[in-house]
């Protein structure tokens, strides 16, 4: 992770090397890589805060007497995990165009700085939004939400899906953080995935994700306080 988790440029910032294909590397060797360290992270940082959530579908399965609660609730997680990993493939290709463009051009690797102070901010004041709020209680809420338990293979399948759908778009802001202060950085790992677990499991979850907004906009002004200096320069 340390080797991954960024490059020194010399306008001050990290280019995380994730996005880049080293020598001997084929761009298939660089989807797969990236495909492995996604799931690993994801699984990782998204795993304290579902598992309640598991638990609950298979405690809800055994009430009405179905056959292989356990089998039903690997395959709602496997359907949640699996959007995960959609979307991390679709950050894949702007990420690795989007490295390309900073290392080419000067001028925008000048203003990455700017860049992610605007993504930090705007994420902080996603966190107030009644759209956050509905994904938010959705997670929170599943099962109780959900039209079916999932009975039957197909059912926890789809079941897996919507939460997982639920769980990204209500983690958007939070990932968007963790993809421009580096998906392999260590801290922002833990400050994202304490974030995420927090506004899931504490009582009062819209309050908490409010309050872990402020945080965010305050960082994000620190960092547009640093960066604005450069722009000028």
């Amino acid at each position: 992770m340390p080797a991954l988790s960024g490059m020194p440029t010399s306008d001050g910032w990290t280019l995380s090397m994730v996005w880049i294909r080293m020598c001997g590397q084929t761009w298939g060797d660089v989807a797969a890589s990236f495909a492995g360290m996604w799931m690993a992270m994801t699984v990782a940082m998204m795993l304290p805060s579902v598992t309640p959530t598991l638990w609950r579908y298979r405690h809800a399965v055994v009430r009405t007497g179905v056959m292989r609660p356990d089998t039903l609730t690997v395959l709602v997680g496997m359907g949640y995990f699996f959007v995960w990993m959609v979307c991390g493939m679709a950050v894949l290709p702007a990420g690795i165009a989007l490295a390309a463009l900073e290392m080419q051009v000067p001028t925008l690797a000048r203003a990455v700085p700017l860049v992610s102070a605007v993504v930090v901010l705007s994420a902080g004041a996603l966190q107030f939004t009644a759209w956050k709020a509905r994904h938010l209680a959705c997670c929170r809420r599943a099962p109780a939400c959900e039209r079916a338990l999932p009975l039957d293979a197909d059912t926890a399948w789809r079941q897996g899906l919507r939460l997982g759908i639920h769980c990204s778009y209500s983690c958007a802001g939070l990932t968007a953080i963790l993809l421009v202060a580096g998906v392999m950085d260590l801290r922002a790992m833990v400050a994202v995935t304490t974030a995420i677990t927090a506004e899931r499991l504490a009582p009062d979850g819209e309050r908490v994700a409010r309050a872990i907004g402020v945080v965010i906009i305050a960082s994000g002004l620190f960092l547009l306080a640093r960066a604005v200096p450069v722009q000028t320069q």
